[in-house]
């Protein structure tokens, strides 16, 4: 088993996922496809945390580059650089954390939206799953299927957010084994 191999694995598979967190978090900008509710101030707050761009974006893209660069250091038994990658990859998770907390706080609070009485709010933050799941169409007039929109994002963002987490928690493990048994094992 060779710990190296397993570090530049895991940072290749923390690139696409860094890449979709910063796409969604974006995205949430535009519902409706339009610049005019970020240009309104209609944005709900959990959009502007920005959790998918420093939580997972950000926060998570530094350690794989480190964990990617670890990794790439082959046999040499690297065991200081594999005790760095403990570090990044626990920075890595942290960030997880961050963006998976703001996108379930995201998709619980549900999005701001224009009611029926022309009062911009968050009518799902007190409704129930069922009443959702009953009036999703019907509550919000414009922006167009911002519930849909944001629900999957947030819902996309949670998923990408807990893959980083286990992977980043993974490496965590990897780095001990690789500092503690070196990064590889030689063949003699």
């Amino acid at each position: 088993m060779c710990t190296g191999k397993c570090s530049l694995f895991i940072a290749i598979t923390l690139y696409p996922l860094v890449l979709l967190s910063i796409i969604c978090n974006i995205l949430l900008f535009f519902p409706g496809w339009s610049t005019q509710y970020v240009k309104e101030g209609h944005i709900t707050d959990e959009v502007k945390y920005m959790g998918g761009f420093i939580g997972g974006g950000v926060l998570v893209l530094i350690p794989a580059l480190y964990i990617h660069l670890t990794g790439e250091q082959g046999c040499c038994a690297n065991r200081f650089g594999m005790f760095f990658s403990i570090i990044f990859a626990a920075v890595g998770a942290a960030g997880a954390v961050y963006s998976f907390i703001v996108a379930m706080l995201g998709f619980s609070n549900g999005p701001l939206c224009k009611t029926a009485n022309g009062i911009w709010e968050t009518p799902l933050k007190e409704g129930n799953l069922e009443h959702l799941l009953k009036h999703m169409v019907d509550k919000c007039e414009e922006p167009k299927n911002v519930i849909q929109f944001n629900m999957g994002l947030f819902v996309t963002l949670m998923v990408a957010s807990i893959l980083q987490g286990i992977l980043c928690a993974s490496q965590v493990i990897n780095g001990l084994i690789g500092c503690i048994c070196g990064t590889c094992n030689k063949e003699v």
